[in-house]
């Protein structure tokens, strides 16, 4: 009994070793959530699930000035994968480089990063932790060098591999390797994970009852992260009675139980039921009386633009197009990159922040919005997404869950709170 039980817990134990394969449709090393982005750099600090703030880069900071300026401390000993010391003028460099149109500047004293302000950031320790500001440099080649627990190799036909890095000062992972391959189609992402040639690919919302159905081994989020979205040009579109007309028109119940199989959250509102608690609040069932009233004589040919060639985007551009003429209008589906001023756009835009003021924030700042006011408490979080929400020109349609097909010989590998897998402390199964 008790060399069966030490062989059970050798069976258990992390190894090191081998090389983790993950498949993606998009870009896997230049796309706005490429899954290189998170082993390669490190953000200045962290969110755990519940939305806390914990350190990354940066072991401390504090507030002064009503929060109109921000002091980090960074943390000692890091070193670049070039061997270079993470210094606070590196820092600075790289935030300033990601953040053209922050409503605040960095400048670096001594081993800190002072932030500051003209209005008062209570949720800039939240928002360093987004992706879009981890710090990174580049090489003579133009090859990225970060700080994170894998180093950049080689990039070959779309094909991205990382090397472990022995220094990490979160601890070395486990894996030797990860190699990521890019811009592979859902039907060879599943062909590869079934003949046993990947380890992570991606089931996308509307394929996921029908994955599950199917006993594919799976990692679903604990909470949908991407928004479905219809933008709607102001300046196309002067009349907000007319862009209200658009809102009104669109049956969100029939594009999620249709096309995307009743996964998701349908919503109206910027912010997820199960972080704001007041979504329900912004009303989700069409209306096409009062949308054909509000159009009146208005015949203005629009336009619905879809971004790349993802075919469940254009159904759903379809399904949109089809709500709008039954209101009356005139509206055609055309690719998004040959029509850039088109007056109606169809995106997904994914949030990465774990707490409600944080992915507020965040939301706003990618569909364009600005916030008005110092937002913490669901009361005025509710007043500055009713304001945004009220021009008509952003309207939101679906909460999509992100989810995975996970290879039984990979352990311990989880799902960030947005959604996006974190690979440093997994393991697999046949590691030597």
């Amino acid at each position: 009994m008790v060399v069966l039980a030490v062989t059970a817990a050798a069976r258990t134990r992390p190894r090191y070793g081998g090389t983790l394969r993950v498949e993606s449709q998009s870009d896997a090393l230049n796309s706005p959530d490429a899954p290189a982005t998170r082993l390669l750099f490190d953000t200045l600090t962290q969110t755990d699930a519940g939305g806390e703030v914990l350190p990354g880069l940066a072991t401390r900071w504090e507030s002064q000035s009503a929060n109109h300026r921000w002091q980090f401390y960074l943390r000692n000993g890091v070193r670049f994968h070039d061997g270079s010391p993470l210094t606070a003028e590196a820092v600075v460099e790289s935030l300033s480089a990601a953040c053209v149109n922050c409503r605040w500047r960095a400048r670096a004293v001594g081993d800190s990063i002072i932030i500051t302000s003209e209005s008062p950031q209570p949720e800039l320790p939240a928002e360093l932790a987004r992706s879009i500001y981890a710090i990174r440099r580049q090489d003579d080649a133009g090859n990225p060098i970060g700080t994170g627990p894998f180093r950049f190799a080689t990039n070959s036909n779309g094909i991205v591999f990382l090397s472990a890095n022995e220094d990490y000062w979160g601890g070395r992972p486990f894996a030797d390797a990860v190699e990521l391959y890019g811009k592979r189609s859902l039907r060879e992402q599943w062909l590869d994970f079934t003949i046993g040639k990947a380890d992570l690919v991606e089931v996308p919302a509307e394929l996921l009852r029908a994955a599950q159905q199917d006993h594919m081994p799976l990692l679903v989020a604990a909470r949908p992260s991407d928004l479905l979205v219809l933008t709607v040009s102001e300046g196309a579109l002067k009349d907000e009675h007319l862009r209200e007309s658009i809102a009104l028109a669109l049956d969100r119940a029939a594009l999620s139980n249709v096309i995307f199989q009743k996964q998701g959250e349908i919503a109206a509102s910027l912010l997820p039921e199960a972080l704001s608690g007041y979504s329900f609040l912004f009303p989700v069932t069409p209306d096409v009386a009062r949308a054909r009233e509000l159009r009146g004589a208005q015949s203005l040919p629009l336009r619905l633009g879809v971004e790349g060639s993802d075919s469940v985007m254009q159904l759903s551009a379809e399904r949109l197009a089809l709500n709008l003429r039954d209101a009356g209008w005139n509206v055609r589906v055309v690719p998004q990159a040959q029509n850039p001023n088109a007056e109606l756009s169809l995106r997904r835009v994914h949030g990465e922040s774990a707490d409600a003021a944080s992915l507020l924030s965040e939301m706003l700042d990618r569909l364009g919005g600005a916030q008005s006011e110092d937002a913490s408490d669901p009361a005025s979080l509710y007043r500055v997404e009713h304001a945004f929400l009220q021009a008509h020109t952003v309207v939101p349609l679906l909460y999509l869950p992100r989810a995975y097909g996970l290879s039984s010989r990979v352990h311990n590998l989880e799902l960030a709170p947005d959604g996006m897998p974190v690979l440093t402390n997994a393991w697999l199964e046949d590691a030597r």
